[in-house]
């Protein structure tokens, strides 16, 4: 570790900053915004050129009244400025040594002119973007590229604590571009995607090379402890920013934190992350800037003290640049909870811990960052609590009470449960500690103490209990505090996800069901409407008579809805399957039973589907309503082949060990839960009837609109061939991993359409598309609200 001592003359040790580098994430926040805005503004001008050419027209026209000697004159001294400034600045920086910020400015300015010089010419055409030139030669650049490169030399240089400078480059800027625009060498989207560009390559750059930062030297921290009136007698390096200074004179040794870049942006994903997820995260310190961080740490540190507290109080604070400060603590020595001896762990030291948690707490100071590490004990037994930077002063109750569920588990990760809580409950009483009850979950517990707590998964459970004992009226009941969960990511993801489809699908092949819905019969389009919705009602009918348990109707076809949502953004019938288990499990019927009762409909559903098909394949046969162009979707050979092949399979199956122990295995689930699941819907055979029912009528239901769609556009097919279609096309697309079949089905239906139902292939296409927009498409938004519900009634 480096040591100055005052034997050191100051003059001879080498005043050089440990240099390096940062990635801040605020500087990739800030590209991707500046990213955004570029393609949100080509957007625009793509797709709203009316707006965007009406507006550089007004401006055009305005600027023609102008005196062309002043203007020529304006844009001649702006273009001057726009040279000089940055070469001065340029200058400036240099002699004061910081080269390599104008270097990363340089590379920022050749990025800015390659990223103008392709919008340039990948946009060459956009009218809204470029006029005429003046004097009609050619049209004028897409990008006013000579904003770009200045803009982002000067913002990757940085100009932060220079308000001089600041105010040089924006008014150089402002006036390039207004006389840009005013000589006709610009249009105001050209002006807007320039400046837009010199951002974001800056912040690009910035995060990709990293900012330049120094740490201060020991030596730099001397003089500053020196002139702010301590005096240091030896001064350590302990740790990252982290150092400690003894003091001569009898005076307090210190504990020196140093506020720098580095430090500031150590972490900041993480706590971005729990920021965006947790309603109780602290602000990170990245976000805040340096001084706003110091005077945070600093009045935090006062207002405890002056509770009563023991905690480090500060006694110098002071900048040491725009990049870097320091606070210097009073040193107070100790061991953590997790060095302290198990021997030294007294019922005293434990009551002391909560005597200064209700100290703080009395003052609604919280704490917020309470671990085995923060908790210490001095020399004389008495309990220190450190490090509060992450508090709040006028904290709320909901933090006041994570305090509590967070020194409950920091005591009794080391004393266990039952001391942790008697103490806890000896100072803070009953009611106070009842109230962290459901607020002790892991998430909601630093990650240190959550790390700790990994390795005694008991310990939790131990603490509500022996807080019951104390109270057993307290609500035990976990409060939420995820602003974001995991499962939420998933559902908005599946949204964009089947969103996509939906849009692909729409704007695709979606031209033939906007002509179809256009030029449909309106009679047999609201018949078609009529069986769409009627399907929902059957498959809730059919799902509800396989579950011998009361559930109710309403949430039930909420969740038949809702799985019209989950279809389209999951492969085949899994969604379905899994939404069905999920929504018995949370209306409390176990998971056994919920996949048993899924299992029997799924299972019964398939048999009736395929005894359907046998049934209007046969009907088909002996009735001519396919007419003299229709085709078998089932040929005899075919069907012949097929039966062959199941009959030489099955056999060679059973004959050979392995695969019937296989067969076996698979089976036994079959036999062991869904027969017995089936038994017990047999002593209640109006709800098994129900079952049926409406696991005949959903295909029924959709075959009716299948049929209603091809009247509506114009065709006369016949019943049994249009179920025959359907019943065949659904079963071979419910094999496809597209989400809802997608593309097979359609293709599948099209076809079966023409041969065995006897219709042209426009007709049959727009009847298909029709369908698959009444029953998969169009219930996607109702589906995903109906999602949304039984999340937010814990139903799913």
């Amino acid at each position: 570790m480096a040591t100055l001592t005052p034997a050191d003359d100051l003059r001879a040790v080498p005043a050089v900053a440990r240099d390096g580098r940062v990635r801040h994430p605020a500087a990739l926040l800030r590209t991707a915004l500046g990213a955004a805005a570029i393609v949100l503004l080509l957007l625009l001008v793509q797709y709203a050129h009316g707006t965007a050419g009406g507006l550089d027209a007004d401006v055009t026209g305005g600027t023609a009244v102008l005196p062309g000697p002043t203007v020529r004159l304006a844009a001649a001294c702006s273009a001057t400025a726009l040279l000089l400034v940055p070469l001065a600045f340029a200058v400036d920086r240099l002699l004061r040594r910081a080269g390599r910020q104008v270097a990363d400015g340089v590379l920022a300015a050749v990025v800015a002119y390659a990223l103008s010089v392709a919008l340039d010419l990948a946009f060459g055409g956009v009218g809204a973007l470029t006029h005429p030139s003046p004097g009609d030669v050619g049209r004028t650049d897409p990008v006013y590229g000579h904003l770009a490169p200045v803009l982002a030399f000067m913002t990757a240089v940085g100009t932060a604590g220079l308000p001089r400078w600041r105010t040089a480059l924006t008014g150089t800027v402002a006036a390039a571009g207004l006389t840009g625009l005013l000589t006709g060498y610009a249009t105001p989207m050209s002006v807007a995607l320039a400046l837009l560009v010199g951002w974001t390559a800056a912040h690009a750059v910035g995060w990709t090379v990293g900012e330049p930062t120094r740490e201060p030297t020991e030596l730099q921290l001397w003089a500053a402890l020196h002139s702010a009136g301590a005096r240091p007698d030896t001064l350590r390096r302990v740790g990252p920013c982290h150092y400690l200074a003894t003091q001569d004179g009898g005076r307090p040794d210190l504990d020196v934190r140093l506020l720098d870049r580095r430090a500031r942006a150590t972490g900041l994903p993480h706590h971005l992350w729990q920021l965006l997820r947790l309603r109780t995260a602290p602000r990170p310190p990245g976000l805040r800037s340096l001084r706003a961080g110091l005077e945070h740490q600093t009045l935090l540190a006062h207002a405890a003290a002056a509770a009563g507290v023991r905690t480090p109080e500060p006694l110098v604070v002071t900048e040491l640049g725009p990049d870097a400060a320091l606070v210097a603590y009073r040193h107070l020595p100790g061991r953590s909870l997790r060095e302290l001896p198990e021997d030294a762990l007294t019922d005293e030291v434990l009551t002391d811990a909560w005597e200064q948690l209700r100290l703080l707490q009395r003052r609604s100071i919280a704490h917020r960052a309470l671990t085995p590490d923060t908790v210490r004990v001095g020399p004389d037994g008495r309990v220190q609590l450190v490090d509060l930077a992450a508090g709040e002063i006028a904290a709320g109750e909901l933090l006041l009470s994570l305090d509590v569920a967070g020194m409950l588990t920091v005591l009794g990760l080391r004393s266990g449960a039952r001391r942790a809580v008697d103490t806890a409950v000896a100072v803070l009483g009953p009611a106070a500690v009842g109230t962290a009850l459901p607020l002790l979950q892991p998430i909601a517990l630093p990650r240190e103490t959550r790390e700790a707590l990994g390795a005694q998964p008991e310990l939790a459970a131990a603490i509500r209990a022996e807080v019951l004992r104390w109270r057993p009226q307290a609500e035990v009941e976990p409060v939420r505090l995820e602003r974001l969960r995991p499962r939420t990511l998933a559902t908005v993801a599946a949204g964009v996800a089947g969103g996509y489809v939906l849009l692909q699908t729409l704007f695709g092949a979606g031209t033939a069901s906007f002509r179809a819905v256009s030029e449909a019969d309106p009679f047999w389009l609201a018949m078609a409407v009529l069986a769409a919705v009627a399907s929902y009602l059957t498959a809730t009918l059919g799902f509800v008579g396989f579950v011998p348990e009361r559930i109710g109707f309403g949430r039930a076809l909420a969740a038949q809805t809702a799985g019209s949502f989950v279809k389209l953004v999951s492969p085949g019938g899994v969604g379905g399957v899994a939404l069905n288990t999920r929504f018995l499990q949370c209306s409390g019927i176990p998971t056994a039973q919920a996949l048993s009762s899924v299992g029997a409909s799924q299972l019964l559903g398939l048999a009736l589907h395929m005894l359907q098909l046998a049934f209007f394949t046969t009907l088909l046969g002996f009735s001519p309503e396919a007419g003299p162009q229709a085709e078998p979707l089932l040929r005899p050979l075919w069907l012949a082949v097929a039966l062959g092949v199941v009959a030489v399979l099955v056999p060679t199956a059973l004959a050979v060990p392995w695969l019937r122990r296989r067969i076996v295995g698979l089976l036994r689930p079959l036999r062991a839960e869904v027969l017995p699941r089936l038994l017990d819907l047999l002593q209640q055979p109006g709800k098994l009837a129900a079952g049926v029912a409406g696991q005949l009528l959903v295909s029924v239901s959709f075959v009716v609109c299948l049929y209603c769609c091809a009247l509506a556009v114009g065709a006369h097919p016949g019943f049994s061939a249009v179920a025959v279609v359907f019943l065949a096309g659904n079963a071979a697309g419910s094999a496809a991993p597209t989400p809802g079949g997608m593309g097979l089905v359609e293709g599948l239906l099209t076809t079966g359409l023409e041969d065995t139902g006897g219709m042209d292939q426009g007709p049959a296409f727009a009847a298909v598309m029709l369908f698959r927009l009444l029953t998969l498409l169009l219930p996607v938004l109702p589906g995903w609200l109906a999602f949304g519900w039984l999340q937010r009634r814990r139903a799913l």
